[in-house]
């Protein structure tokens, strides 16, 4: 008599959407960790290329647009990154350290229309913090 059980075990078709990665409140089906990692790029590319237009004194035309780049993909860039963390892993400290680093290129339009310091000096300061983090996303030091 033939079975419909078999002995071997086969996956079963909702596995993979089972997975789920909770980021705060929201609950989303997990995503491949590489996919993860070309939209937080993006985000970045895209708050460096806002920053630019804004240090660099665009059109105003221009500039509303750069804002709006600006929040969107500082939003992209903290989503995408709790999202690839998955859980934040409590005893190590580097992600706390990229939430600060992110506050600062959040608040950088307003010290750059502000003037309250030299544009050299925070264009200085905003690369030195682009790449601290990434030093920190790839070596995880602490």
């Amino acid at each position: 008599m033939n079975d419909c059980r078999s002995d071997e075990k086969s996956p079963k078709p909702f596995d993979k959407l089972v997975r789920v990665v909770t980021i705060g409140f929201v609950t989303t089906p997990s995503m491949d960790l590489n996919l993860l990692k070309v939209v937080h790029l993006a985000g970045a590319f895209g708050v460096f290329m806002a920053l630019g237009a804004i240090y660099f004194g665009a059109q105003e035309s221009c500039r509303k647009g750069a804002s709006i780049l600006h929040g969107i993909s500082l939003l992209l860039l903290f989503l995408v990154g709790f999202a690839s963390l998955g859980k934040p892993p409590m005893e190590l400290h580097y992600w706390k350290i990229k939430i600060v680093l992110w506050l600062f290129l959040g608040v950088a339009p307003v010290l750059a229309r502000k003037k309250t310091m030299p544009m050299s000096a925070l264009l200085v300061l905003t690369l030195l913090t682009g790449v601290f983090a990434a030093y920190l996303g790839v070596m995880k030091p602490f």
